[in-house]
């Protein structure tokens, strides 16, 4: 009787939980170097683990639609509090879950050139007054990002004045060549900026002050999270615990970035070069996991396979 009762319950069991872990996990990516970067990281410690990985780059109201639906599994670039208008009916309705905090001490708001602020741009409030300067325009990256919902709601309410601005909406790639060539020319641009970045390094930037009711306080103080669909944790508690354990600092994206952005390297070479240089790091992201298998792993010998990966 005991024995039909334990193969009644077996039966019942999710698959899942027969397989005590999910196989393939699915990342939704937006096109920011930033989450490119920490969506490689990701994917190789993943893969290294034995699982199968798929990235899908759209936009970030269809990286929540698909999360919502179960279509995507993970995103690992949700900036706070800038995001909060597009998560929050979300989370309000449990679709999507928050893990936790992936990274601390990031910025995002409006800045300009050096030059431009010493001729007066400090703030927000300072923009309009030189509209003909900036030729009533403001930069932000691709459409439905959450920087640029909130300068067009800014737009639309003309808040600091700024009523008769256009946001120009761009690739990130695009946006800061804009910045560049607006820079060798000497010319004005108010322009969405984050950290870390590359771009902070590259330009001699200033980010504005005044914007806290749009991009919160400290200039645009930031936390990015990850986010799941609803039940991950349940349905790959294994993959969970690795992603509770990736916490990245601003050197670290910087540097993979740097990478990315300045040597064109390929995101996923430039994370393992970085994994075989901090293997302490790599350890710390591991504490606890295992492989797909459910068997221990050791990261001495993960950072060792990144160096030969990196030379291929």
């Amino acid at each position: 009787m005991m024995k039909k009762l334990i193969l009644l319950i077996t039966l019942l069991l999710p698959v899942s939980s027969l397989a005590n872990e999910c196989k393939q996990v699915n990342f939704g990516m937006v096109g920011w170097t930033d989450v490119q970067a920490t969506t490689a990281t990701a994917t190789t410690l993943l893969e290294y683990l034995g699982y199968q990985v798929n990235s899908t780059e759209l936009s970030v109201p269809q990286v929540y639609d698909k999360l919502s639906k179960g279509e995507l599994d993970v995103f690992l670039g949700n900036w706070m509090p800038t995001m909060e208008p597009i998560i929050q009916p979300y989370r309000q309705n449990k679709s999507v879950e928050v893990l936790g905090a992936n990274l601390s001490g990031a910025k995002y708001t409006l800045a300009v050139p050096s030059y431009v602020y010493d001729a007066g741009v400090q703030s927000f409030a300072d923009i309009a007054r030189f509209k003909d300067k900036f030729q009533h325009k403001l930069y932000g990256i691709e459409k439905g990002n959450d920087g640029n919902a909130l300068l067009l709601d800014m737009i639309a309410k003309n808040d600091f004045a700024l009523g008769n601005f256009s946001l120009v909406e761009l690739p990130e790639r695009l946006m800061l060549y804009q910045v560049k060539r607006h820079i060798r020319d000497g010319e004005w641009i108010a322009f969405l900026a984050w950290a870390p970045h590359p771009m902070n390094e590259n330009h001699d930037i200033r980010y504005l002050d005044g914007g806290d009711k749009y991009f919160g306080p400290d200039l645009g103080g930031s936390t990015v999270y990850t986010n799941t669909r609803a039940d991950f944790r349940r349905d790959c508690p294994n993959v969970a615990r690795l992603l509770d354990n990736l916490k990245f600092s601003l050197s670290m994206e910087g540097e993979v970035m740097h990478m990315m952005l300045s040597e064109f390297i390929p995101g996923d070479r430039a994370v393992r070069d970085w994994m075989f240089r901090n293997p302490e790091v790599v350890s710390q992201w591991l504490q606890g996991v295992t492989n797909q298998q459910g068997e221990a792993v050791n990261a001495t010998e993960l950072a060792a396979q990144m160096k030969l990966t990196f030379a291929n």
